[in-house]
């Protein structure tokens, strides 16, 4: 889809990722942020949010490795990768795409999340046609 056609919270997200910048969108009732943004609270469910900017910068909270079967050329071109539940400084969580996760690591990485250490990691993107998706790295 091209961002002139896309929905304009999408949009607003995605000219963001073309700049550098992340957007929330923040619940004016109990302020919550809501990244990637949605129109309603999805803790509350206030109609009323804002748009907001967030750091970019979180933690990993868990994560699986994709097999073989499941894995995305498009995705391994930018290093090793896998799926995890990101919570951003900000208090939001998401699963996004985490780069420098390998089966290698997977076994160092687990036992830190599962030690209560800190798994920093940080957004970035990677150029797909038409478009620029959202992913994160390791610290």
């Amino acid at each position: 889809m091209l961002l002139k056609d896309m929905e304009p919270i999408v949009k607003k997200f995605y000219e963001g990722l073309e700049e550098g910048v992340y957007y929330a969108r923040k619940c004016q009732e109990c302020g919550a942020v809501e990244f990637p943004p949605h129109l309603a609270c999805n803790t509350c469910g206030y109609h009323g949010t804002e748009w907001v900017e967030v750091s970019g910068h979180g933690k990993l909270l868990n994560f699986t490795i994709p097999g073989i079967q499941n894995d995305k050329p498009h995705l391994k071109e930018h290093g090793k990768y896998g799926y995890g539940t990101v919570e951003l400084d900000e208090g939001c969580q998401y699963t996004f795409v985490v780069y420098g996760l390998s089966k290698k690591k997977a076994a160092d990485v687990r036992a830190k999340i599962m030690a209560g250490e800190t798994v920093g990691v940080h957004a970035k993107t990677i150029d797909r046609p038409q478009y620029k998706e959202l992913v994160f790295e390791l610290d």
